[in-house]
């Protein structure tokens, strides 16, 4: 929005402002991602360069927020007068090679909110990775894109052909005044009161957002009505106050091998992803001992981007509520839950209730919606997050440098202490387990758990008859092995 001839700011939708109001000291609330590329390490001046000569294509990266006095609005966009990109573009090597280091140094990274005061982004070039790799990890507010879809700045530095590494000369973006205090203060104001008369006016116009906004509110009741019914999360480990620290851990998986399972047990490759994660949840709680009597709840972002807004950042996501069957023993079992839910879920209509929900808080006074998302986060609605993004199945390059692997990562709640993303690239599933630095210490058994609960999947999808093992002796050999697992984790 453009508030007078001499100044210019952008209001953040509510969306956008509600990971604002999550975030607190011991939940930073920004996305990221770490990606393996092999060759040699660039320069800091080599990466600073190409992301100047690109910017223009993200000019929210330039840009930093400004809040509303008195908390009488949402926060505006602004451009950055004293933008530098060397505060945004850093880079170290690790102090011995391999990936233990690269983990440590993630998890340190990703526990460390970003600074307000300026572009809420952040990348990092690792070198020390060894075997001729190198890292770039990224943070990026959640405020700032969504996760699933949109254009982001990693997007733009990527390129299909490894000899297309032409860095152009930098763009000039030359900030604009942001509006005063008492401007911001008028519009915000101004713009509350205005907004449901303009949507009003809107919707009796064919072809406007506005008309699409009040259709979404009105078709999204029922479905709603059907959100609030489910009630707080089950009970679970996975469900307590997070601390500062972090863990990190990264799992590839073979996309050809999930797909084999797919053609031969059924359902979808995210039917498959989430059954796996299931699979690897329920070693995880049994390493644990933890009784498992209910399937948990999973929080699955989907993405709600109409053609005309995938080169827009912000968030455009509307959350599923799936129930993850954990409590269930058998892989091909869990499999078969996992598909039936999925398709119950979209029979539901729930995402179109859940993009009601965020519309309506548009029009809410932004105190109220700031109070509403701080009191949920504190009872969750979930017991985990996992997000699955469809990535190029064609190799990258950036700066003629092949990207090997892309691991993305989400952020905790307050009361939610590992979160799991995922995304598919070049014939990989490659994934992201981020968790609490001391409820989430076992970390690394879910990533292990994660592999062996494909690899089951696999057999079944390979096997070609005989006798299936039985329910007793399974229970028995699986909780075995994750007592196993959680014993080899502890004494590390």
């Amino acid at each position: 929005m453009t508030t007078s001839p001499e100044s210019w700011s952008e209001r953040l939708s509510a969306l956008d402002a509600g990971f604002l109001d999550l975030e607190a000291p011991n939940a930073p609330m920004h996305v990221g991602s770490v990606s393996i590329f092999s060759g040699k390490v660039p320069s800091q001046r080599e990466m600073a360069d190409l992301i100047a000569s690109r910017l223009d294509r993200v000019p929210r990266y330039a840009q930093k927020l400004a809040s509303v006095p008195f908390g009488l609005g949402r926060p505006v966009w602004v451009d950055d007068p004293d933008f530098d990109l060397d505060r945004h573009v850093l880079a170290t090597s690790l102090p011995r090679p391999g990936l233990p280091e690269l983990r440590r140094f993630v998890a340190d990274l990703f526990a460390r909110p970003l600074d307000r005061d300026r572009p809420l982004w952040e990348y990092w070039l690792l070198g020390g990775l060894g075997r001729g790799r190198f890292a770039v990890v990224t943070k990026t507010h959640h405020c700032m894109i969504d996760g699933v879809s949109g254009v982001d700045l990693a997007s733009t530095l990527m390129e299909i052909d490894r000899r297309a590494r032409r860095t152009g000369p930098p763009v000039s973006l030359a900030p604009r005044p942001a509006p005063g205090a008492i401007e911001r203060v008028k519009d915000a104001l101004g713009d509350q009161l205005s907004r449901p008369f303009g949507l009003a006016f809107e919707a009796i116009r064919p072809d406007t957002l506005g008309r699409r906004a009040l259709g979404e509110i009105a078709g999204g009741f029922g479905p709603l009505l059907g959100i609030g019914k489910l009630g707080p999360a089950p009970a679970s480990s996975l469900n307590r106050t997070v601390g500062l620290s972090r863990r990190w851990e990264m799992v590839s998986l073979d996309l050809a091998e999930v797909k084999e399972v797919r053609g031969a047990l059924g359902g979808t490759v995210n039917d498959v992803v989430l059954a796996v994660v299931a699979g690897g949840l329920r070693k995880l709680l049994l390493s644990r001992r933890e009784t498992i009597g209910a399937p948990l709840r999973v929080l699955v972002p989907v993405s709600v981007r109409a053609p005309e807004e995938r080169s827009a950042l912000g968030n455009r996501v509307a959350a599923l509520f799936c129930p993850l069957p954990v409590d269930e023993p058998d892989p091909l079992s869990r499999l078969r839950l996992v598909s039936a839910a999925t398709k119950g879920l979209k029979e539901s209509r729930q995402a179109v209730g859940a993009m009601a929900l965020t519309r309506l808080g548009d029009f809410a006074p932004p105190t109220l919606a700031a109070l509403a998302t701080r009191l949920q986060a504190m009872a969750p609605w979930f017991n985990v997050v996992v997000t699955n993004v469809p990535g190029p199945q064609l190799p990258l390059y950036l700066l003629g440098r092949r990207l090997l692997a892309c691991h993305p990562a989400v952020p905790l709640t307050v009361a939610t202490t590992i979160s799991v993303a995922l995304l598919s690239y070049d014939g990989s599933i490659d994934l992201g387990l981020l968790g609490d630095g001391e409820q989430a210490a076992d970390l690394a058994v879910l990533a292990r758990a994660v592999r062996t609960s494909l690899a089951e999947l696999v057999g079944l999808a390979r096997a070609t008859g005989g006798a299936g093992e039985s329910r007793k002796s399974r229970d028995a050999r699986e909780g075995g092995e994750a007592r196993e697992a959680g014993d080899r984790s502890n004494s590390r």
